[in-house]
């Protein structure tokens, strides 16, 4: 008997349900703008909060009693992980999963012994997502948990280290190529610095970049189609980490040569540690062509870290799939839930009712993001409001056909301008009305 063998394979029954353990929005196969639900939100469990969290926190160990977790670190102990997790992924009828290297088996002592494990484990991997139905969305490799990686991976001081890092990630891609993985990504969790007294920064960026550059190279040698992507992150465990935000990216790839190859892995309790909101994130990495796939999640307001709850805030959550949807959706990426349950949740049971929740927001969202569109009404405001830069100045302004002076000539020669009401009540009454 496995852990979930007890739980129901969860169903759609209607928004009438008071099922808990029943979607209310979720249904895979109804069309929105044409295409299937589960096509427009590729929703995927993440192995290392579900699967590898032991519910522990810097003042207490585990809570959580997952039998899996009992059996050590051997290939027998890490397939008996991926049996309960196929097992979980079916009872939620998910399609996708994501996993780092070492969420899936112990990497052993060096390379050779972490290449072997790893292929071992993909091959079991390969047989239980043949079974199942269920995809890889994307994988990574951990570059941040091992003492060796303290002082980051690609950006630590020793090069000894940057090729141990380099050679963890040739494995992992290598295997999210095999598995048919749609995207790889990069978090660099230690890839910052503590403080600046030991630190070269500009040294350390260009070691970065050079390490990304490589991913790619190696990426079209062994021709994986996926995307690779970057995830931000301010800070934590690092005070300051150098993939701070979406913008702070941006100017990364731009610098080291890497715009049109590498996109973005947003997180929405990343995004809150940066000072932002969810939204301003996506909106600025869409603006820019950059947006690959999403980790769901949020944070606590009164805590100052990142607690990976279930995201439950419907209005940010429709106002990204909006956003989303008017950029004509994600292209290999997909909404990851990056969130564990509560130290406290410690029954089986739980992990279902995180998942369940987390889907259903997600499919009532880009349902309210459907409605929002086919209205027209916020676009068609925001197209009103910067109509002035379809006409012939202010076109000519923005292809550099004005000098300051000849810009300057025009608005002497012309009536004083008056602002105009940016209508910002009205509009957030609107969105209201779509919640």
């Amino acid at each position: 008997m496995g852990y979930f063998s007890d739980l129901p394979t969860v169903r759609y029954e209607g928004p009438e349900s008071r099922n808990p353990l029943a979607f209310r929005y979720y249904q895979p196969d109804r069309l929105v703008l044409g295409k299937p639900m589960v096509e427009h939100l590729r929703p995927a469990v993440c192995y290392w909060h579900s699967f590898c969290w032991p519910g522990s926190d810097v003042f207490g160990p585990g809570t959580f009693t997952r039998p899996w977790l009992a059996l050590g670190e051997g290939l027998d102990a890490a397939k008996a992980k991926a049996d309960d997790a196929f097992d979980f992924f079916q009872k939620l009828t998910i399609p996708y999963f994501a996993f780092h290297d070492v969420d899936a088996v112990s990497l052993g002592n060096n390379l050779t012994e972490a290449r072997s494990n790893l292929d071992a484990i993909a091959d079991y991997f390969a047989q239980k997502m043949q079974q199942t139905g269920v995809k890889l969305l994307w994988g990574t490799a951990n570059l941040f948990s091992h003492p060796r990686y303290q002082a980051g991976g690609a950006t630590n001081p020793d090069p000894a280290i940057f090729a141990y890092a380099a050679g963890q990630v040739r494995n992992m891609l290598e295997v999210t190529h095999r598995l048919g993985g749609k995207n790889y990504v990069l978090w660099g969790g230690r890839e910052g610095y503590d403080t600046l007294l030991n630190t070269d920064m500009r040294q350390e960026l260009d070691q970065l970049g050079r390490f990304l550059n490589l991913v790619v190279e190696h990426k079209h040698k062994i021709g994986f189609k996926g995307t690779i992507l970057i995830e931000p992150k301010p800070c934590e465990p690092t005070k300051h980490q150098y993939d701070f935000d979406a913008a702070t990216v941006h100017a990364f790839l731009a610098k080291y040569g890497l715009l049109g190859e590498v996109k973005l892995n947003l997180e929405v309790n990343h995004a809150t540690l940066a000072g932002h909101s969810f939204e301003h994130e996506v909106a600025y990495a869409l603006g820019y062509g950059l947006l690959g796939s999403v980790d769901l999640n949020r944070g606590d307001p009164q805590n100052g870290w990142d607690t990976d709850q279930f995201q439950n805030d419907i209005q940010e959550t429709t106002l990204v799939l909006y956003r989303l949807l008017h950029a004509g959706g994600l292209d290999t990426g997909g909404f990851n839930f990056d969130a564990k349950v509560r130290r406290q949740s410690i029954d089986a049971v739980d992990m279902l009712h995180g998942h369940v929740g987390g889907l259903d927001l997600l499919a009532r969202a880009l349902l309210n993001a459907e409605a929002l569109l086919a209205d027209g009404q916020l676009p068609g405001f925001v197209a009103t409001r910067y109509a002035g830069w379809k006409t012939a100045q202010g076109a000519d302004i923005l292809a550099g056909k004005l000098s300051l002076a000849e810009i300057a000539d025009q608005a002497v020669a012309a009536p004083v301008p008056h602002p105009v009401s940016g209508r910002q009540e009205m509009l957030e009454n609107l969105v209201q009305r779509f919640i």
